[in-house]
């Protein structure tokens, strides 16, 4: 029975290149992965704890209904991604990358809410009883 294996370029180890050789090889195209997202359900979260163990990390989304200040109620949990290391450090890279390209058109994000707030818009405080 003859063997339908087929082995591509690509699996093959390379032979050593020269310096001329290696600076006129193009460099290797990314790789196009099809993903059908179909299923995947769509969640807004604007609160997200991050933890984990040695073996994988654990990241909890949810909603925070008051985004100043310390939360009256607990915060909801809703959505738990659990990643190991390798995976997590791909989705750095990902991210830095989305962000990166973000701030340059739109400006540098900041994320402490304290500074983005415009004075006024603040929830005030009920004035104290004397």
């Amino acid at each position: 029975m003859a063997d339908d294996t087929k082995t591509t370029d690509a699996a093959q180890p390379e032979a050593a290149a020269t310096p001329a050789e290696a600076a006129q090889t193009p460099p290797q195209q990314p790789v196009q992965v099809q993903v059908n997202d179909d299923n995947a359900m769509a969640t807004y979260a604007n609160f997200c704890r991050v933890t984990g163990s040695p073996e994988e990390l654990i990241v909890d989304f949810g909603l925070n209904p008051q985004p100043i200040g310390v939360p009256k109620e607990p915060i909801q949990v809703k959505q738990r991604i659990i990643v190991n290391f390798f995976t997590a450090k791909r989705l750095l890279a990902a991210l830095q990358m989305s962000v990166a390209r973000h701030e340059s058109v739109f400006g540098v994000l900041e994320t402490d809410i304290n500074k983005r707030v415009r004075p006024g818009l603040q929830q005030q405080q009920p004035p104290q009883k004397s």
